[in-house]
Formats: C-alpha cells, structure tokens, sequence
C-alpha cells in the first residue's frame, strides 16, 4: 500500500474516533502511532522508535520528548505530542527546541494527531527555528503534501534531500500566506503599490481607498479569468460554459470580502461531522461561511440548519435550532460541542 493510501485511510477513521480522544495519550494511541507506523517505522522496535525519551538538557533533568525516530541508530526526528483538541498555535515547543541542540536529529514535529509542524535549522545551524517549514493537515491535505510527507518516509528519508527542499518549503509557505491574507483585506502598502504604478496623482487617503476597492475588484476578475483560460484547455467546447459559471460561482463564494473560515470553524464541522456520523452520511453535510456565522448545512441546503459556529468574537456560541428557531449556547472550548451532540442530533432528526 502506497503512503498516500496509508495517509487516507487514516484520515478515514479520524472522524469516526474524535469525540472519544480526550486525552494526549488517546490522541497518541489513537492517532500519532499510526501516523509514524504510515511512514514505514516500526513503533514497537525500540531501536526505531523510542517513546519518553530522556536526556538531561543543563539544569533541566529528567524531561521527556514524547518519541524519537532512529535510523541506522541515529536519531532523525524528534516528536512532541499534544491532545487532539490542543491548538498548536498556542502551544510552546519548548522541550523541542531544547532536545534540538543536544540531539543529532535536524528535524523535529509538533503534532497533536491531526496538524503535523515540521521544523528544522534552516535560520541558524544547530538552533531549532521558531516556525515550521512544512505543516500537514491529515484531514485537509493534497497530493503534492504528501509528495513532501513521503521524503520523512523510513524508505526514502535522506537528510540531503529534504534540507535542500525545506528552506523553500519554508518561505513559499509564508510568501502564500502573505498572499493569501493580502488578497482578503488588501493592506494600505498593498494598495499604494498598484496605485503608485497606475495613478499620476497625488495619493491621499481617499485615494487610496478607492484603490482598495479596485484592488480588491481586480482580483476577482483576474481569478475568473484564470479559471476561464484552464477550462479552454481542459474541457470540450460542449461542456465549457456550464462548467465555468458553476467554477466562477464557487470562487466568488470563497473571495467574498471579510469572509475567512477559520481552523476552528473547521474541527468545529469536524465534529459536528463526528457527532452525526451514526445518524447520516457525513457526505451530505456542507460548510457555508458568512461574515456574521460558520453555518452548517444538510444537504447544502439553507432551510435545512444543522448549526452555526458563531466564533468571531472571544466568547464563541453555538447556534442550535428547533423548529428552525436558532437558540445560542455559549461554550468556552470547542470540543464543548460534543456536550450538545443530543440537541444537534434532535435538529437533525427535524428534516429526516
């Protein structure tokens, strides 16, 4: 079986196992074990990988970094886990970035079973840098992630290999979020950049306002256009109209103005997802984003509410229905909404 088969079956069974992983050893069991197994190390071989590891590091004794990986007996990966609920960006790799300077390994991950950080030297040797030079998602992840993935594999890992790759990894990685971010809500340097190319004037702040809208305009057209010149050569003279409106929609839906669905949006879906698994094909269940609301949606269909994620603000409610009547429930952590499974269950059961 190939890794990317390994990876999809995996993913596969994420969704099914979620609300009952509360614990960082669940999480580790459950979900990180067989993520390293995926990759072709045997997990039960000590000599391949080896859990708790300890090492003093100066006036801290007797810490643990939750596995290392071994290959030809050195040490390539180091592995830090954390509760499947956990947000990494929240969290301090603090242990790794202290195991990294007195280890051999030049790469180290961050995980907690369903994002995997993946960090190395690349800013200054032998110094763990503070950003991950590739991150993958196992529930959201494409073909050319795990291209990159399989270099890890214990088959074709090579040290060269991949440290010539990761520093490009690194920076379009960032360069991409940059982007992405810039697209959504053009910044002013953003904005003054084109208009400085086009506009003789002098750009005062109304100025650059009305670029900002143009900006933002100009982008719309210039991702349709893109779309329509891929369907000139992909698809047959027949289908090709048809496919581009239904394209074209779909894109205006994701570049709506101050529409941007969140990590938390998602493993909120995922779930609700989890939650309703045993009741309908998770097939049928859709995302919408709005600015005010992360809806989700039965059959993609507006009249049939499952619930909403109202997260935008720093107290976060779920919106729950009866009788199509939204009711709020304020939580405080987002795997609070496996206490709700009955009142989504109930709704559900509204349009069955």
């Amino acid at each position: 079986m190939d890794l990317i088969d390994k990876i999809k079956d995996l993913a596969s069974r994420i969704p099914k196992q979620l609300e009952h992983i509360q614990t960082e050893e669940a999480t580790k069991n459950a979900f990180i074990m067989p993520f390293i197994s995926a990759l072709g190390y045997d997990v039960f071989n000590p000599l391949e990988v080896i859990p708790e590891y300890c090492a003093d590091v100066g006036a801290k004794k007797g810490e643990k970094v939750d596995y290392v990986v071994k290959k030809e007996d050195k040490i390539i990966i180091l592995i830090e886990c954390k509760w499947s609920g956990a947000d990494l960006h929240k969290e301090h790799a603090s242990q790794l970035y202290r195991y990294f300077s007195v280890t051999e390994a030049r790469f180290a991950i961050l995980t907690n079973g369903l994002i995997y950080e993946f960090y190395s030297d690349i800013d200054e040797p032998n110094k763990m840098d503070s950003k991950p030079f590739f991150e993958f998602n196992i529930l959201d992840f494409e073909d050319h992630h795990v291209k990159e993935l399989k270099k890890f594999s214990k088959s074709a890992f090579s040290l060269d290999d991949i440290l010539n790759t990761a520093s490009t990894l690194k920076y379009t990685g960032a360069i991409k979020k940059i982007l992405e971010e810039e697209l959504k809500n053009p910044t002013e340097p953003f904005v003054r950049f084109f208009a400085s190319q086009i506009y003789d004037g002098r750009l005062t702040q109304s100025v650059i306002e009305q670029f900002r809208q143009v900006v933002k305009e100009a982008r719309n057209q210039f991702i349709n256009e893109q779309i329509a010149d891929r369907l000139k050569s992909a698809l047959s003279a027949n289908d090709r109209e048809e496919a581009k409106e239904e394209i074209v929609e779909n894109v205006k839906e994701v570049v709506k103005d101050g529409i941007e669905t969140t990590q938390e949006e998602i493993d909120g879906y995922n779930i609700v997802k989890a939650i309703l698994r045993e009741e309908v094909d998770v097939k049928r269940m859709a995302m919408r984003d709005t600015k005010s609301y992360c809806g989700i949606l039965l059959d993609d269909n507006n009249r049939k509410p499952i619930c909403r994620l109202h997260f935008n603000h720093s107290q976060k409610y779920i919106g729950v229905f009866t009788n199509k009547k939204e009711e709020r429930i304020a939580i405080g952590e987002i795997d609070e909404i496996f206490n709700l499974a009955e009142k989504i269950k109930s709704t559900l059961s509204e349009y069955e």
